[in-house]
C-alpha cells in the first residue's frame, strides 16, 4: 500500500500489550485474495487513514455515526461499485480509495478516485482501466452484505449456483452443458441448411450453370497468353517471314553460311590438334558452335512457318481469346482463378443437391440430442431437489442458533415452463424450458414468523435479517463459496445480547475459511473478533475527521465496556467485559481443537 497507512493510524498498528485477557488472532489458512489493505483519503469525514486487516474475523466498532458504514463505501468503490460524488469531503478536489488484496504470486492494487466534479477513474496494478473492469477484477474477491447492498444473494441465479456449489453437482452441470452445446451446434447447421425450395432451386441452376460454362471450355493455364502472341504473329508474317529465311541464309546457307564456316574452322583446329594438344579444346567449341547455329537456323525456319496466315484460322483465335476475356471477367482474373471458381460451383452445386438428404440427417440428430437434453436435464433437476432439502434443513438449524427460533427456511425448485415458440423438452409430462444451466428456477424462501407463508429474500423488509440469513447460508456454504473476503454491515440489528452471542461464533467459525468484516453494535459479536478496530471521531481545528485504530489488551476491555453499558458503566461493565473475552477465547479454543 502507498501513502496513508503510516499517519493517523499508526496507534492502531502499535505493539499488543502483556494483558492475560488480549489473545493474538489465530492464524487461518485461507485462499489467496484476502483484503490486507485499506487506504481512504478525503471521504466524507475521513481525511487520511489506512487499515492492515488480519486473516480471520475482523469487527469494526465504534459509535453511531463515526463512520464505520462509511469504510465498507469506501471498500465497495475499490471493488468498482458506483461512485457517489457526494462523499468526497468537502473542500477536496477528490476522494481516493486504495486496496490491496493478497493475490498470488503478486498482490492486487485497486484504486479508484472520485472527483468533486463527478469524474471517476479506477486503476489496477497502475494500469487505468473503467470502473467496469475494475468490478470484474476485484469484484470477485470481495461479497458486501448489508441494510441497503445485499448482492448476489438476492439474485436467483446466483442461489442457484450456491445450490449446484453445495450439493456438488460439478458433473451433471458440465453433462447439461455438454448436451446444450451439442443441441445448439446442430442447430446452427440446420439453419445452415433451412433454404426455401424456390432458393434452393435457383441456387442450384446458378452453380450448376457456372460450372458448366467454366468446365465445358477446357482452359488451359497460360491460353490467353500464347493465343495473343500468335495474333501479334500474324500481324507481321511477311516481314517475320523474310527475316526468318534471312536468318537461315546467314546461319547455314550453302557456302555462305555462319555453321558452315564455323565447322571448317572446327576441322582446321582438330587438324592442328594433332600438332598441338592445346588446339584440341577449340576445336570442341567450334564443333558445339556449328551444333547451336544449325539448331537457331532450324528455329527460325520453324517459326516462319508456325506463323498464322488463314483468315478463318485466325478468326478462330481471336474468338477464342474473346471467350476466354468474357470468362475471366465473370469468374477471375486468369485462366487460374476462372478453373478454381469452376470447381467451387461444382463442390456447391454437390452440397445444395445433396441439401435435403443433410436435412434430414441433422434433423433426427435434433431429436436425438434433445432426448440427451431431457435425460441431463432431469438428472440434474433430481438432484437439485434432494441438494435443496438438505441445504434448507441445514440453513434452517443454523438460523436457528442466530436468533430466528421458529423461522421457516425453504429451497424453491421449479421448472421454468417453454413459451409456445421457445425450445423446450419434456420432462414427467411438463414442456420446459432449458439452457446450459438446465430447466430449473431457484429461489431461496423464508418465513421468519410463524404462521406466515415463506416469501423469497429479496422481499424481506429488515436488512439485519436478511444478513442473518446470509451469515447462516455463507456458514453452511463455506466450502462451496470461494469468495475470499465477505463483509456484514451491521448483523445484529434487530438483535439482543441473548442472540448476539451465537452470531459471533458463526461469525469466527465462517471466518476459518473466508476472511470476515464485520461492523457490529453488540460487545458478544466483537469479542469474538480476530481483530478489533475502533472507529471514532475527533475535531482538528474545526473540522470532523474520522480515526481507526486496532484496539487490543486493556484498550479492547474498554472498549467493549463502553459497547455493554456505555462510557459510565464503571467497573461492572469491565468485568462483563473482560468476562465476554474469557468465555469467547475458551470457546474458540475448543472450536478450534474440533
Amino acid at each position: 500500500m502507498t501513502e496513508g497507512l503510516a499517519t493517523d493510524t499508526s496507534a492502531a498498528l502499535a505493539d499488543q500489550t502483556d494483558d492475560p485477557q488480549a489473545t493474538a488472532p489465530q492464524t487461518v489458512a485461507l485462499a489467496a485474495g484476502r483484503l490486507a489493505e485499506l487506504s481512504v483519503r478525503n471521504l466524507a469525514l475521513i481525511e487520511r487513514l489506512g487499515i492492515s486487516f488480519e486473516p480471520g474475523l475482523n469487527v469494526l466498532t465504534g459509535e453511531t455515526g463515526a463512520g464505520k458504514s462509511l469504510l465498507i463505501d469506501a471498500l465497495g468503490l475499490a471493488i468498482g461499485l458506483r461512485a457517489d460524488t457526494s462523499l468526497v469531503r468537502h473542500g477536496s478536489d477528490s476522494a481516493r480509495v486504495e486496496a490491496l488484496f493478497d493475490r498470488l504470486p503478486e498482490p492486487l492494487i485497486c484504486v479508484r478516485e472520485v472527483s468533486a466534479a463527478g469524474r471517476s477513474t479506477a486503476r489496477v496494478d497502475d494500469e487505468a482501466v473503467t470502473a467496469a473492469h475494475l468490478a470484474d477484477v476485484a469484484g470477485r474477491l470481495v461479497e458486501i452484505h448489508g441494510q441497503h447492498d445485499q448482492q448476489r444473494l438476492l439474485d436467483e441465479r446466483w442461489q442457484r449456483e450456491l445450490l449446484d456449489a453445495f450439493g456438488r453437482l460439478e458433473a451433471e452441470r458440465a453433462a447439461m452443458a455438454a448436451a446444450v452445446e451439442a443441441w445448439r451446434a446442430n442447430q446452427a447447421a440446420l439453419v445452415e441448411l433451412a433454404l426455401d425450395p424456390r432458393e434452393l432451386a435457383r441456387r442450384l441452376e446458378l452453380q450448376e450453370h457456372q460450372a458448366a460454362e467454366i468446365d465445358g471450355e477446357n482452359l488451359r493455364i497460360g491460353e490467353a497468353l500464347e493465343i495473343r502472341a500468335r495474333l501479334d504473329a500474324a500481324q507481321h508474317a511477311e516481314a517475320i517471314a523474310r527475316g526468318s529465311v534471312e536468318i537461315y541464309e546467314a546461319v547455314a546457307g550453302e557456302g555462305s553460311g555462319a555453321r558452315e564456316a564455323t565447322a571448317q574452322a572446327a576441322q582446321r583446329a582438330r587438324d592442328l590438334a594433332r600438332l598441338d594438344e592445346r588446339y584440341g579444346p577449340i576445336a570442341e567449341r567450334l564443333l558445339g558452335l556449328a551444333a547451336e547455329l544449325e539448331d537457331a537456323a532450324a528455329e527460325a525456319r520453324d517459326l516462319a512457318e508456325s506463323v498464322e496466315h488463314d483468315p478463318s484460322a485466325l478468326a478462330a483465335m481471336e474468338e477464342r481469346l474473346s471467350l476466354i476475356f468474357s470468362l475471366e471477367r465473370k469468374y477471375g482474373e486468369d485462366e487460374t482463378a476462372v478453373m478454381a471458381y469452376g470447381e467451387r460451383a461444382t463442390a456447391e452445386a454437390d452440397r445444395l443437391r445433396a441439401l435435403d438428404a443433410s436435412r434430414e440427417i441433422h434433423q433426427a440428430e435434433a431429436a436425438r440430442l434433445l432426448v440427451v437434453v431431457a435425460g441431463a436435464a432431469a438428472s440434474l433437476s433430481s438432484c437439485r431437489a434432494q441438494a435443496a432439502g438438505r441445504l434448507a434443513e441445514a440453513v434452517e438449524a443454523a438460523l436457528g442458533g442466530l436468533g430466528f427460533r421458529q423461522t421457516t427456511f425453504q429451497v424453491a425448485v421449479t421448472r421454468r415452463a417453454a413459451g409456445p415458440a421457445e425450445s423446450a423438452v419434456e420432462i414427467d409430462g411438463q414442456r420446459v424450458a432449458f439452457d446450459a444451466s438446465g430447466v430449473d428456477s431457484v429461489a431461496y424462501l423464508i418465513a421468519p414468523n410463524p404462521g406466515e407463508p415463506a416469501r423469497p429474500l429479496a422481499r424481506i423488509a429488515s436488512g439485519g435479517e436478511l444478513s442473518r440469513v446470509a451469515l447462516a447460508i455463507k456458514q453452511i456454504l463455506a466450502e462451496a463459496d470461494h469468495t475470499p473476503t465477505l463483509v456484514f454491515d451491521e448483523i445484529d440489528t434487530g438483535i439482543g445480547g441473548r442472540s448476539a452471542e451465537p452470531v459471533g461464533r458463526s461469525l469466527w467459525e465462517l471466518a476459518r475459511t473466508h476472511q470476515v468484516l464485520c461492523v457490529t453494535h453488540l460487545g458478544q459479536i466483537a469479542a469474538y473478533a480476530d481483530a478489533q478496530f475502533r472507529i471514532e471521531k475527533q475535531v482538528r481545528e474545526g473540522r470532523t475527521v474520522t480515526l481507526v485504530r486496532r484496539v487490543d489488551g486493556e484498550e479492547r476491555v474498554d472498549e467493549l465496556a463502553q459497547m455493554l453499558a456505555g462510557a459510565d458503566g464503571g467497573a461492572a461493565a469491565r468485568a462483563s467485559a473482560e468476562e465476554l473475552l474469557v468465555r469467547a477465547e475458551s470457546w474458540r479454543r475448543t472450536a478450534g481443537s474440533r
